[in-house]
């Protein structure tokens, strides 16, 4: 916008000098010249002032040589020949993910690592990071502003890889993941520091195995629950056969204590009752007693 008030002041200026060679329009002369210079005027005014977004330092330069004095957020007043570099210092994102347009570079920018057992495990992961304020004029000193590219991605890819050979692939994916994470961590966060970065989380997102490796785990899992199953079946026979011991150990109790516990006159008393009570039946018409002690029924149906 600066520039282009200047230019159209430069512009106005070379009309008015037209204008005065003409008769007719000589009198528009000094009014074209004036608003010219008035444009051009207002252009550096502006060019004084500058406005860093919220969330950015302004880091200033002068013929390509990048000054120490930095701009906090706001307007500022300066001078205009600076040119200003915006870095956004607040927390940032970096992902790099093996699913399509997922991750910050489009593509499968998964990272693949080799463990401590010679298998290939896939690793998606965000980073989370901001840049220290203070840092920012070494930063673009020594960097640039694509330092993303430069420090973010290539640091983290080659750390990760460095501290993946010291795990098997299982246990990468199961009980060791957290501590692999902590332990990438602290290794990135000393590399990001002395470049003027912060990390401030590391997120692994995702651990993809060897498909080899995905069904010798199903397998296994596969076999525990069938041990499992077998070990339940078993334990159930177990008590069905303990059961069936104690009631066969009360049937012979009982017989035991019969045989050895009936007199003969507690027999022929028994065997009273059990006639009256065939002799209450309806279905009983005749009771003839025999000789012996065993009842004959006659039905009179």
């Amino acid at each position: 916008m600066i520039a282009a008030l200047i230019i159209i002041g430069i512009l106005l200026i070379g009309v008015a000098y037209i204008l005065r060679n003409q008769s007719i329009t000589q009198k528009y002369f000094k009014p074209v010249r004036a608003a010219g210079f008035g444009v051009i005027i207002l252009g550096g005014l502006l060019s004084c002032f500058r406005q860093v977004d919220i969330g950015h330092v302004g880091v200033t330069s002068l013929f390509g040589n990048i000054r120490n004095e930095q701009l906090n957020s706001g307007l500022h007043m300066i001078n205009p020949l600076l040119k200003i570099t915006e870095v956004d210092i607040r927390t940032q994102n970096y992902t790099m993910s093996g699913i399509h347009d997922e991750g910050s570079k489009s593509g499968d920018d998964a990272i693949r690592v080799l463990t401590a057992d010679g298998l290939e495990v896939t690793v998606d992961l965000t980073v989370l990071f901001r840049v220290i304020p203070s840092e920012t004029p070494d930063l673009l000193r020594h960097i640039g502003e694509d330092y993303q590219d430069k420090i973010v991605r290539p640091v983290t890819r080659t750390k990760i890889r460095d501290n993946a050979v010291y795990y098997d692939a299982v246990a990468l994916y199961s009980t060791k993941r957290d501590e692999f994470q902590q332990k990438i961590f602290s290794s990135i966060e000393s590399d990001f520091k002395k470049r003027g970065l912060v990390l401030e989380q590391l997120l692994i997102r995702n651990i993809s195995l060897p498909q080899s490796v995905k069904e010798s785990i199903e397998s296994k899992i596969n076999a525990e629950q069938e041990a499992q199953k077998m070990q339940f079946v078993l334990q159930k026979e177990k008590q069905e056969a303990e059961r069936k011991r104690v009631e066969a150990q009360g049937i012979a109790d009982y017989q035991r204590i019969i045989n050895t516990g009936l007199t003969d006159q507690q027999l022929q008393y028994e065997s009273i009752k059990a006639q009256l009570e065939i002799a209450k039946s309806p279905n009983s018409k005749i009771v003839i007693m025999g000789k012996g002690n065993t009842p004959i029924i006659l039905d009179g149906k």
